[in-house]
């Protein structure tokens, strides 16, 4: 039987909903970091396996929706991966790409791959790949965010500044969906270390002021007299919605 017709449920609410099966194969890929975390928010079921001979197993066995595998030789080699899947299952495969391992990626296509992925993943791009095997399993019920100008997706995860995209690295993603689900009121540094970091304090002091400048430079604020994202001194931030492109056209003309 297709992993397809073996759907996980789990509850949300509007109802049930299906989760998505997704096997990795890279010796690289964290399993406890922000990138799995994410998918996890997403309804994704991730196993992550840095051998490709027990992947091999755990893909006859447990039928994932989609396996990505890195591209790489070796004993099993990711094209060879893609041939046994192929051989014993119809799991997707798809082949997570560096920086000159084009070769080892054609390979894996002419094995029957179903497309490639640049490495280091990143979020969306994964999430789009996985949503057009299955959509109706990926994504979260949650609403789209709109604070004056900006606007956030977290079903697409996109983010538009006056219609114009933004591309966020995934922990500035959280951060700035952290301000917009508070807009206009103080975050305390707390209370971001809490939900950004897991509570980790004294380890992410000067992380959160390097990630706030960051976020800073690509909504193109004003890192001296920051408008969108306010600092409020001895206690934490305060985003504070760009206006919108009408309120901003309304302006200029009177």
């Amino acid at each position: 039987m297709l992993a397809s017709n073996l759907l996980e449920l789990s509850k949300t609410p509007n109802g049930w909903r299906p989760r998505f099966r997704l096997l990795i194969v890279d010796p690289t890929l964290d399993p406890g970091g922000p990138l799995v975390a994410e998918l996890t928010r997403q309804h994704v079921d991730v196993e992550v396996c840095a051998d490709p001979a027990e992947a091999l197993v755990l893909a006859g066995t447990t039928r994932p929706d989609t396996a990505v595998v890195a591209a790489a030789p070796g004993a099993i080699s990711s094209s060879s991966f893609v041939r046994a899947v192929a051989r014993h299952t119809r799991t997707p495969v798809v082949v997570g790409v560096s920086a000159g391992e084009g070769s080892y990626a054609g390979e894996a296509l002419v094995a029957g791959a179903t497309a490639c992925i640049a490495r280091p993943y990143r979020l969306a791009e994964l999430i789009a790949i996985l949503r057009s095997i299955r959509p109706e399993t990926i994504g979260t019920l949650e609403p789209v965010l709109e604070c004056g100008g900006l606007r956030l997706d977290p079903a697409t995860l996109e983010v538009r500044l006056h219609g114009q995209p933004i591309r966020l690295p995934l922990r500035e993603y959280h951060l700035l969906r952290f301000f917009m689900i508070h807009v206009d009121r103080v975050i305390t540094r707390d209370q971001i270390y809490e939900s950004i970091w897991g509570g980790q304090a004294s380890d992410a002091s000067n992380t959160l002021t390097v990630h706030i400048k960051r976020l800073r430079m690509r909504l193109g604020d004003n890192q001296g007299d920051p408008q969108i994202i306010v600092t409020v001194r001895g206690l934490g931030y305060r985003l504070v919605p760009p206006p919108s492109r009408s309120s901003r056209l309304t302006a200029t003309t009177q």
